[in-house]
């Protein structure tokens, strides 16, 4: 009997031991030199990717923010300039029709609107269209009957649009 527990220790001493050494060979599998280059590869690929998205995404905001400051710009340059336009059709209606001066002012007038145009500067169209107060300014009401109400009945200032920003409002007079 002494023998048969002996045997039967042995025999369990030897599945223990093979038991801890197929799990120390399995330990040394997982974490062989190629696991592991393989994992530190992975990470590097992942933070490569990463930092080529933030890249990306740096480069858009930084156009986008370039866009912006090119047009206030723009708007900034387009308000000084208005004012000289208002002069230049002031000039052109008051001329007399036939006189070269007229002519002159007219044509500066046009090379002026041509250019505007080619900017993607556009006039806020007002009589006649119902007022809005995103690009029309109200400065006086008028009792028309003859008109809808919340309709533009004159314009005494000519507002701009550059791209879908306001430069200027149209200053308008509504009817109620």
């Amino acid at each position: 009997m002494k023998q048969e527990k002996k045997a039967t220790q042995a025999n369990e001493e030897e599945i223990l031991e093979t038991e801890a050494t197929e799990t120390v060979e399995e330990e040394s599998v997982e974490t062989a030199p190629e696991t592991v280059e393989k994992e530190k590869y992975d990470e590097l690929y992942d933070k490569h990717l990463r930092t080529l998205a933030e890249f990306d995404n740096f480069k858009k905001r930084t156009q986008k923010e370039k866009d912006e400051l090119y047009s206030f710009a723009v708007v900034d340059v387009l308000k000084d300039i208005l004012p000289v336009l208002d002069n230049l059709e002031r000039a052109a209606n008051a001329a007399a029709e036939d006189s070269p001066y007229a002519d002159g002012v007219k044509m500066v007038l046009k090379q002026f609107f041509e250019t505007l145009e080619k900017m993607n500067v556009t006039p806020i169209e007002a009589v006649g269209k119902e007022f809005d107060p995103n690009i029309h300014n109200a400065v006086m009401h008028e009792e028309n009957e003859e008109v809808g109400a919340n309709t533009i009945v004159e314009e005494f200032q000519k507002g701009y649009k550059y791209k879908d920003r306001v430069i200027r409002y149209s200053m308008v007079k509504v009817a109620n």
